[in-house]
């Protein structure tokens, strides 16, 4: 906060007292300007989120003497002018320079492409570029917020991508919702990139684009937020059996939520095994006779619920001795603690939706034994940075054509193994996503 104050340096005391008493802790005073009419004075001060922030604004305005000129947000100022950038690999410092990387000497090199097409991994940014793709219909917690609100989140993901795997990836939000557009749209833009990421399309129409995108492209296609949201589970799930000495196979699973994240953990799931899972959604537990289905919840259901179970999600968590695990990936708040009681003994629970979980991580651990959710300020968080960039570093290096099953679970599988079993415990079953050794070990997995 920039203040304008009267010109008496008690003052500093002063607002440091308000911002403490409203919560706040203040890290650094500066004074900016001094006069004989007024002080200006820099504060910067944390707050537990915006609505917190505000009231601290508020908290130092009430105090005598004290003007707010101005507040800034350190989100907003980390984001003005982008998060990313382009910058040249290769000195541009003379002619001899500019004759080798663009005109006449790069018309060698385009010739070489020309006559030799599989050269283009090797002597382009191709082999080692993949296009975040998003139409802004589902962000994060936002939901249809489109392109442009979308490209924030995108810049950060491209910047995930160079962090944890140095890799070059370029934000495209496109201006269509229409399927057939953005089929379109990715297959004229893939021959700039090695990868594609699908990231923040809703259901049901990401299913028909990324399986349209997978038969007619000669590069892997990923959607994030299915098949990295399964790695990942699948990877932190493992892990909790540990914990609670049951085989994953053996489980009997709830899964909450039958959008995009759902049907991919559920597929997923089967394939690692694991043979009950009742999946359920705002019409209750799937069965492929029940009303209302889509034409991708039918088919999930069934493939799922072998049991036949019916009716609430409190039914499904209590049938026939209880299960075993809960995994969320629907709305807040729908998991009322009390019922965890009526799972099966040692239960685990995942409640993952973003920001808010299914039920409250704190509520979930006094009846659970082992609970994960997204947030970052609860222990095991189920993150997709564990998966991405890994996938798509072993992807990018093995000049990959297709992303296989195989592959996801091999992925799955190298980030459960990264938690050693001396560090297994209830509050450890996935590793940081600052673990130097995950995205090696998923780009490894994905390598074969």
């Amino acid at each position: 906060m920039r203040l304008h104050t009267a010109p008496d340096h008690s003052v500093v005391g002063a607002v440091a007292t308000a911002i403490a008493e409203a919560g706040g802790i203040v890290t650094a005073i500066d004074v900016a300007e001094s006069a004989n009419t007024r002080l200006v004075l820099d504060v910067t001060c944390s707050a537990g989120d915006a609505d917190h922030a505000k009231l601290l604004e508020q908290a130092v305005d009430a105090v005598e003497g004290v003007e707010v000129y101005k507040v800034s947000d350190r989100t907003f100022l980390l984001h003005i002018g982008g998060k990313i950038e382009v910058s040249s690999k290769v000195p541009l410092k003379n002619r001899d320079d500019l004759s080798m990387a663009y005109t006449p000497g790069v018309g060698r090199v385009s010739m070489a492409i020309h006559d030799n097409p599989d050269d283009v991994r090797r002597l382009t940014i191709k082999g080692n570029s993949v296009a975040v793709v998003t139409d802004g219909s589902a962000v994060l917690g936002l939901g249809n917020i489109g392109p442009g609100a979308a490209l924030p989140v995108m810049e950060g993901k491209a910047a995930l991508f160079k962090r944890f795997a140095d890799i070059d990836a370029w934000p495209i939000c496109l201006a269509t919702q229409d399927t057939d557009e953005i089929v379109k749209a990715v297959e004229m833009i893939a021959p700039g990139f090695g990868g594609i990421n699908l990231e923040d399309i809703a259901a049901p129409r990401c299913f028909e684009i990324e399986a349209r995108l997978r038969e007619s492209l000669d590069i892997p296609v990923f959607h994030d937020d299915q098949h990295g949201t399964a790695i990942v589970v699948l990877a932190a799930l493992t892990n909790a059996m540990r914990v609670v000495g049951k085989e994953l196979p053996e489980a009997r699973v709830v899964l909450a939520g039958a959008g995009a994240a759902g049907t991919a953990i559920a597929t997923l799931l089967l394939a690692a095994g694991v043979t009950d899972i009742v999946v359920y959604d705002r019409v209750g537990c799937l069965v492929p006779d029940l009303e209302g289905l889509s034409p991708a919840q039918v088919e999930l259901a069934r493939a799922t619920n072998p049991r036949h179970v019916t009716g609430d999600l409190h039914a499904a968590l209590a049938s026939d001795g209880g299960a075993d695990v809960f995994v969320g990936v629907s709305a807040p708040n729908i998991l009322d603690p009390l019922w965890i009681k009526d799972m099966a003994d040692d239960a685990v629970v995942f409640a993952l939706a973003n920001p808010d979980p299914e039920v409250d991580p704190g509520e979930a651990g006094k009846y659970a034994a082992v609970v994960a959710s997204g947030r970052s300020d609860y222990p095991n968080q189920i993150n997709n940075v564990l998966a991405f960039p890994g996938v798509f570093r072993g992807l990018l290096d093995a000049r990959a054509h297709e992303v296989t099953v195989d592959m996801l679970l091999r992925a799955a599988e190298a980030i459960a193994l990264v938690v050693k079993d001396d560090e297994l415990n209830p509050s450890f079953i996935i590793p940081t996503v600052f673990h130097p050794d995950v995205p090696k070990a998923v780009a490894n997995a994905i390598r074969g």
